[in-house]
């Protein structure tokens, strides 16, 4: 049966320019007692950076695997995909061992505040490390620093299945992924009270991967932090849209309005609508509803987690997201063409951009590295009378940050372009040699 082939896709100057800003935002999102985690995406919102990493990741995979499936069939095309699931297992795997010494060498200099291993939890792997290393290994052990690579593994795990049945019939997939992902939901609606269902939640408990599987009980029942089988829903959105599985939505008045109202609706029920009422401006103003509202949205958090849950992918995180993601989308313009206005913000895209092209070396390296920077701000409030950080300390620290994983992409960027393969200049340049004849003549 002939497979169908489908339009060779040129790389979207939007999904490298908003998984780039992803990087950025992640980078900041995981430095311990970094003042600008405040304006982040996820305080404003549901959804946060991971969301915009594992889409546009998805849409990616959709670029650079999906051609090889249409060209060489499903057997090819899983080989490809096995290829990749080994450099990001191992990557995994050297990201771990690199962040495990960087905090014990933070422990061992004496410098910081803080006991850096213990903050990351991993006394564990040094108490048991016989166990706790097969754990690692067979990904039965992941502590929450480290989560978001496993996750894409098993992600990965699953692009031949949605692309076999796509073959079938493109709703097959889609329809796949979403009762996945209802499927995941089952151990959550269970365990917040919402429906009894203990015998179904039971039959798919092996959709909830086992974190500390090699500790002691009760501490052996933590599972995966991101759940694989509820966040595929968000990767194969932005796969399904590559592939042409979902069509690009048209940009509309009433829809920017609609997905304005959903973005702005729900930021009084975000971390930020708890959060603004204890701000001193807001308190000086001594608003007699304002500690009512407070404590209205906290107990409305409480009750109501499983619509946001970023474990496994809550409703209104998804729906949230679709919506800034389509604001973005359309304030993009056509083929990014409002990316790049300007020419400083056009250099800027371009180094965004570029960041977002080498994403897996980023992300691992800004694993590492926001540790580190997470030392220097501690650092520098420790040698301080009063408590706090200066605003240009934390500035420098964090465009340091920037520097290195801007460096790191363009690094990665120029190895993956194989230099050494190129003929030096001036051999490139030099005429050719003559032959018999010419030399004859």
């Amino acid at each position: 049966m002939p497979q169908p082939v489908h339009p060779v896709r040129q790389r979207d100057p939007r999904l490298d320019f908003f998984r780039g800003t992803a990087m950025f935002i992640i980078l900041l999102a995981h430095t311990p007692g970094n003042p600008w985690t405040l304006w982040i995406p996820a305080r404003f919102g549901f959804s946060d950076a991971t969301e915009i990493f594992v889409f546009c990741s998805g849409m990616a995979s959709a670029i650079a695997f999906g051609r090889v499936f249409d060209r060489h069939g499903l057997p090819m095309g899983t080989l490809r995909i096995a290829h990749r699931v080994w450099q990001v297992y191992w990557s995994h795997i050297a990201m771990f061992f690199a962040v495990f010494a960087m905090v014990a060498a933070l422990n061992a200099s004496g410098l910081g505040t803080r006991d850096y291993v213990g903050q990351l939890n991993l006394y564990p792997f040094i108490n048991n490390v016989p166990e706790q290393l097969i754990g690692l290994m067979t990904l039965t052990y992941v502590p929450n620093y480290f989560d978001i690579l496993p996750m894409y593994l098993v992600i990965l795990c699953m692009v031949p299945l949605m692309i076999a049945l796509s073959r079938i019939s493109p709703a097959a997939a889609l329809g796949a992924m979403v009762l996945i992902w209802a499927f995941a939901q089952v151990q959550n609606l269970h365990d917040e009270g919402v429906a009894s269902l203990g015998p179904l939640a039971q039959a798919l408990s092996f959709l909830h991967l086992p974190a500390q599987y090699w500790f002691e009980p009760p501490n052996n029942t933590r599972e995966w932090f991101f759940n694989p089988f509820a966040w595929q829903l968000v990767f194969f959105t932005g796969f399904a849209f590559m592939r042409g599985w979902i069509p690009a939505p048209p940009v509309r008045p009433w829809l920017i309005a609609l997905a304005l109202v959903v973005v702005l609706g729900n930021i009084p029920l975000a971390n930020i609508g708890v959060r603004i009422w204890t701000l001193a401006p807001i308190e000086a103003l001594d608003l007699p509803w304002a500690e009512s509202w407070r404590a209205a949205v906290i107990e409305w958090r409480q009750e109501h987690r499983y619509l946001f849950t970023k474990t496994d992918q809550g409703i209104l995180r998804y729906v949230q997201f679709l919506s800034l993601a389509y604001l973005a989308w359309a304030a993009a313009g056509p083929r990014g063409s409002r990316l790049g206005v300007g020419r400083a913000w056009g250099v800027l895209v371009r180094v965004i951009r570029k960041v977002g092209q080498q994403s897996l070396a980023v992300f691992v390296t800004s694993m590492v590295l926001a540790r580190f920077m997470g030392f220097l701000l501690d650092i520098h409030a420790a040698g301080r009378d009063a408590p706090g950080k200066d605003a240009a300390v934390v500035l420098l620290v964090n465009l340091f940050g920037f520097a290195v994983i801007v460096a790191t992409a363009y690094l990665v960027g120029w190895f993956k372009g194989e230099p050494w393969r190129k003929p030096p200049p001036e051999v490139a340049e030099s005429p050719a040699p003559l032959s018999g004849a010419e030399r004859a003549a």
